[in-house]
């Protein structure tokens, strides 16, 4: 008997989120047919957008190009003993695998049916194929959308890194030169690493822009040797870069580490920096901020009571002032939660440890599924 007995798999679900329960669903599809649908069926009421379930599948799957994955609004109610909404829901996933033919690659028609769900029999019969139930007790994998919904870290083991990178608590320290962001976001990590388990893999992303202001600096050493600071020339497509870089050292971080990550800075941060250096805004880095996965909490370290410290990369302790009130004025006119930090490194670590600590329950909030009996 061959262990590739079907030609088209399907797999449908909410995905809100992905967990490995369903990776495990659709790599078993995937393994036992030449080809699997993979529908992603949300609904206009739920807080995590289809495109972004499907992108996080997309990720996973990055491996299996027999594994197709589309998106489909779906805000039929569920009622298992009527009809015509069983019809109505299979209209969408019917349109959903044709979606998939016109615009990837054209199967032959669905020949098995894959779930972990007691209706999959019924499903399965409006397809004419078999039902292959996979792990419906879930004892291989002891996790759901509605237990990773309630609780993000209590179930962060049973996300992929591409879901944890996508919920991942993105907490960003931003201050003008020598007002302490290395040092307060270096100590949340410690602060967050202490508490052993999941946390002990806290992420800590630098700030890109230090190293690449000293390679920049090296260079003009190497044509003129007492080259300082001051001779670096910046150019806007140097920033853009730094947005860029910064970016995606980011979501390298995101994806392998606890659910919260924290950041020395950003491409948003990065906005304010192009301005001081070239006079202008940047569309282009605006665009990269705009981009980024959606910041929980910024956290802007006073000049206060922090002593200038001339590293030969700084521009001046006269600027400090007039960039923290830039970043006042620009934290003030969006909508990310923030607060700004005085005082000791051990006052100013405590302040902000507190406020990420009151953000994760704002962060992992999801609005109801449009069906709580699926999850």
């Amino acid at each position: 008997m061959t262990r590739r007995p079907f030609q088209h798999g399907l797999v449908i679900g909410k995905f809100y989120p992905p967990h490995l329960g369903h990776e495990y669903l659709i790599r078993s599809a995937a393994l036992h047919s030449s080809a699997v649908t993979v529908a992603v069926l949300g609904s206009s009421v739920e807080s995590i957008r289809i495109a972004l379930r499907v992108h996080w599948l997309q990720n996973a799957f990055a491996d299996m190009p027999q594994v197709r994955i589309v998106g489909a609004l779906d805000d039929v109610a569920i009622d298992y003993a009527d009809d015509s909404i069983w019809q109505a829901h299979v209209d969408i996933m019917q349109e959903a695998v044709a979606q998939a033919d016109r615009t990837l690659t054209p199967l032959a028609k669905v020949d098995a049916v894959f779930s972990s769900e007691s209706y999959g029999d019924r499903l399965a019969s409006y397809f004419h194929c078999p039902h292959v139930c996979l792990d419906q007790s879930r004892n291989l994998y002891p996790t759901s959308g509605t237990a990773v919904r309630a609780d993000v870290p209590g179930q962060w083991q049973w996300l992929s890194p591409s879901v944890q990178a996508g919920l991942a608590m993105r907490v960003v320290v931003l201050g003008a030169e020598s007002t302490g962001t290395t040092t307060l976001s270096q100590d949340l990590a410690v602060a967050l690493r202490a508490r052993g388990g999941l946390w002990t893999h806290t992420q800590w992303v630098a700030e890109y822009g230090r190293e690449y202001s000293a390679n920049l600096l090296a260079l003009a050493r190497a044509a003129t040797p007492e080259a300082t600071v001051y001779d670096i020339h910046w150019q806007s497509s140097d920033f853009t870069h730094l947005a860029q870089e910064q970016c995606r050292r980011e979501n390298l971080a995101a994806a392998h580490g606890s659910p919260v990550l924290l950041c020395d800075t950003d491409a948003w941060t990065t906005r304010i920096w192009h301005e001081r250096y070239m006079n202008k805004p940047s569309s282009e880095v605006d665009a990269v901020a705009a981009g980024m996965p959606a910041r929980a909490l910024y956290i802007l370290t006073s000049e206060r009571e922090v002593a200038f410290e001339d590293d030969g990369l700084r521009d001046g302790e006269h600027l400090r002032s007039w960039m923290n009130q830039r970043f006042r004025d620009e934290l003030r006119a969006q909508a990310v939660p923030w607060i700004e930090v005085h005082g000791t490194p051990e006052v100013r670590c405590k302040a902000a440890l507190h406020a990420l600590d009151s953000g994760m329950s704002r962060h992992w909030r999801f609005s109801a599924p449009f069906v709580s009996q699926q999850a």
